[in-house]
């Protein structure tokens, strides 16, 4: 399938994050065969698509926890991790301390939550701003206290993770990452590690960071969240962008026979 070209962004506006011909293959498997697509200031975008189609891996070339094999990222204009170089167009990869800058744009909530279980709420928050951007540690917890109290854990900052439902450890790492004033956040499937009766409170605090103009790429197979979430939907299968649009059109009158058949499965219609 040739790679569907990314959305146009309208005259005058730049995205803030461009990505074209993104590849990535593990061996001789081809994970990503050529992902395109931009994301505006203030949009949300949602990956959906079935276990293994590449979703996960996207997230992670974004800010080169993965290396892609080929392709660019832009954030902002600025190539992530490096950029085509010379006559050849060989790719020079940037020092690791530029990486770590680079990095230091993206926030990442990922499906397990990743605290440090010996540290508190507003010590998981405080850290990374304290040893990362080198506030000292009453700024740090300051900014900490803002940002758990944003996510509705202002009366559980001096708690531990094993005193927290795994609810609320998700939104103690939600609060890490906005701790870190990131110019966009990357979520791979922060409720699937969640007991049902818990996935509400961690997709609500999506939901109004959303509506609060903060930038997001999501994967999720929660796909009332992305119907009513979304500023942009992309299907993936097998590596490829299958189809994309506004979510309201994706899910009521889906194009593509690929799309048709994981929403019929996935929705039980």
């Amino acid at each position: 399938m040739t790679s569907i070209a990314p959305t146009p962004v309208p005259r005058g506006l730049k995205p803030l994050l461009a990505v074209r011909d993104l590849r990535k293959s593990f061996g001789n498997r081809e994970i990503l065969k050529g992902i395109s697509f931009d994301l505006m200031a203030g949009q949300t975008l949602v990956l959906i698509g079935p276990s293994g189609s590449g979703k996960t891996t996207v997230l992670r070339c974004l800010n080169h926890l993965e290396t892609p094999d080929g392709g660019t990222i832009e954030l902002l204009g600025e190539p992530i991790g490096g950029a085509y170089m010379g006559e050849g167009a060989k790719w020079r990869a940037l020092p690791e301390a530029d990486m770590a800058r680079q990095r230091r744009k993206f926030g990442f909530v990922f499906q397990r939550f990743n605290l440090f279980p010996h540290l508190t709420a507003l010590e998981n928050v405080a850290i990374g701003p304290a040893k990362v951007l080198g506030l000292s540690r009453k700024e740090a917890e300051a900014r900490a206290a803002v940002q758990l109290t944003r996510v509705s854990l202002a009366d559980h900052m001096d708690k531990r993770p094993s005193q927290l439902s795994g609810g609320q450890q998700q939104r103690v790492a939600i609060a890490r990452a906005l701790a870190m004033e990131p110019r966009l956040i990357l979520f791979d499937e922060p409720t699937s590690a969640l007991d049902p009766e818990l996935v509400h409170e961690v997709l609500d605090v999506m939901a109004e960071l959303a509506r609060e103009g903060m930038t997001m790429v999501v994967v999720t197979h929660e796909m009332s969240f992305a119907r009513r979430v979304a500023d942009h939907l992309i299907f993936m299968a097998d590596g490829e962008i299958v189809e994309e649009g506004l979510p309201e059109a994706v899910f009521s009158a889906p194009r593509e026979e690929k799309t048709q058949r994981f929403l019929a499965h996935v929705l039980n219609r």
